[in-house]
């Protein structure tokens, strides 16, 4: 009887961690994308994006005036896959908040940027994510930067 319930509870919790909600895997994407980021790996990057991802920025400039700058993401690839080995780029995520809907979902991170272990900028990334049947995607990605308001 014993080996009976140790293989229905081995049963129960395979079943249970093979089970990844839509949040989990909305997730998983974005630290995809920022592993590749943080080893300037492009190509690991490219996995998580669609083919045509919008990425903006929303800043105040030095006049205090409210900016919204749209980048395109072949400067974005090509910065991080020339990026210097001595300069270390470190953004971390500090929260997730995702909310998902069917093949559409959103996620809030909260982060920190840190340029070779000083503190250079936080902010908020809003991505949206797209599920290409059965394989989320980063469709647009916006952030705002400041260096006031911190919490580091």
């Amino acid at each position: 009887m014993i080996k009976i319930l140790r293989f229905v509870a081995c049963l129960i919790v395979t079943t249970a961690i093979g089970q990844t909600n839509p949040e989990m895997k909305v997730k998983h994407t974005i630290e995809t994308f920022f592993e590749g980021f943080h080893k300037g790996d492009t190509t690991l990057m490219k996995s998580v994006l669609a083919d045509k991802v919008v990425l903006q920025t929303a800043f105040k400039n030095k006049e205090g005036k409210d900016q919204l700058v749209s980048e395109d993401l072949s400067k974005l690839i090509s910065a991080i896959g020339n990026r210097p080995e001595d300069q270390k780029w470190n953004e971390k995520l500090l929260s997730y908040n995702i909310q998902v809907d069917g093949n559409m979902a959103n996620a809030w991170t909260p982060y920190e940027f840190w340029f070779n272990g000083n503190f250079s900028h936080c902010g908020v990334n809003s991505f949206q994510l797209f599920n290409d049947n059965g394989t989320w995607k980063i469709i647009y990605l916006i952030d705002t930067r400041r260096r006031e308001g911190c919490q580091n």
